[in-house]
């Protein structure tokens, strides 16, 4: 579903920073940051999907997780329906978490394995909404029908569920206080990929469903390129350019958004002997990141501005395409 252009975000997110202290010696004395996230904005409007994409270490998932404040930012705003929810206090944000929930990466470690199936989806109806636990219980029911899971699944404990079947308990366990907003944290990544594309297709159909909104995170653009409207793309902590997902495949204005498009697999046998795209070095520490545009180091097009300048993210080709770099690339993708 995409955005309409006058309805208000639901989610906007703004300069939002999260670092974390580089402590030494026997009183721990800081003597730096590792910048996870440093300044990054987006916005997300009801019903569509954003996604995130950028390599591992991009700070993607610490994006999220501070979106679900389950990260404290170190500073920005993370406005949700108009309430900053840095600024809340356990109590509020309490009531709020029944709006926002998250699908985590590993299906194996995020279901506790000494509780049933039944007891883990009935467990937040019976902390949130004060349900009985026998009302709770015939909720999980109607809950693991709904992301194509048996009733039986109800007795089982997660060990005796395969990787696809833990991951619908997860995307089960997140829908049952009816959020409105979703964080997907490579929700697929750990799957088998005919496993992948199910759940893929059941996020899809429960969107449409429940009318849900998504902040979808991943590393891979074939998902991506899939269940997304928009696409917010990351390198280093900093937001390299958004745009719908048409428009970055079409037409990437960022050299970062070419070059990983330039590494995604092509699937026409005839495109395979294109000519690819040389990146050298390494990617900076988060601790230590380079002055100017962060990308600098491994752009093909760098020049001397790019070394001390940090270019802000401006609008490219329209208000709904923007891209942070001096230098915004003006040929379409081939």
């Amino acid at each position: 579903m995409t955005a309409v252009e006058d309805v208000s975000p639901l989610l906007q997110v703004r300069d939002l920073r999260r670092y974390y202290p580089i402590r030494t010696g026997v009183i721990a004395r800081t003597v730096g940051h590792v910048r996870a996230v440093d300044g990054v904005s987006f916005d997300v409007y009801p019903g569509e999907t954003v996604g995130i994409v950028g390599e591992s270490g991009c700070g993607k998932s610490t994006t999220g997780r501070a979106v679900v404040r389950l990260e404290p930012p170190t500073s920005g705003s993370v406005l949700f329906d108009g309430t900053d929810i840095a600024t809340l206090s356990t109590a509020r944000m309490r009531r709020l978490r029944t709006e926002l929930q998250m699908v985590f990466q590993d299906p194996y470690s995020s279901l506790n394995p000494q509780i049933r199936i039944g007891d883990l989806l009935a467990e937040p109806l019976v902390a949130h909404k004060r349900l009985d636990r026998a009302g709770a219980r015939a909720k999980a029911a109607e809950m693991l029908a709904t992301v194509g899971l048996p009733k039986l699944s109800l007795d089982r404990y997660p060990h005796e569920l395969s990787g696809g079947m833990r991951q619908r308990v997860g995307i089960a366990r997140a829908l049952m206080l009816e959020p409105r907003l979703i964080v997907c944290d490579e929700p697929v990544s750990a799957l088998d990929v005919s496993i992948q594309a199910q759940v893929l297709n059941l996020l899809k159909d429960l969107q449409g469903e429940f009318g849900l909104t998504y902040v979808f995170i991943s590393h891979g653009l074939g998902a991506i390129k899939y269940i997304s409207d928009r696409i917010v793309v990351m390198y280093l902590g900093k937001v390299m350019e958004t745009a719908t997902t048409a428009e970055i495949f079409a037409r990437p204005k960022h050299p970062y958004t070419e070059i990983l498009l330039d590494a995604y697999p092509e699937p026409d046998p005839r495109l395979r002997d294109r000519e690819r795209i040389i990146v050298e070095g390494d990617v900076p520490s988060p601790a230590n990141p380079p002055p100017g545009c962060v990308f600098h180091t491994r752009c093909p097009y760098a020049q001397d501005i790019c070394r001390t300048e940090v270019p802000s993210l401006n609008a490219a080709g329209g208000a709904r395409h923007q891209v942070a770099c001096h230098f915004p690339l003006a040929q379409e993708a081939s």
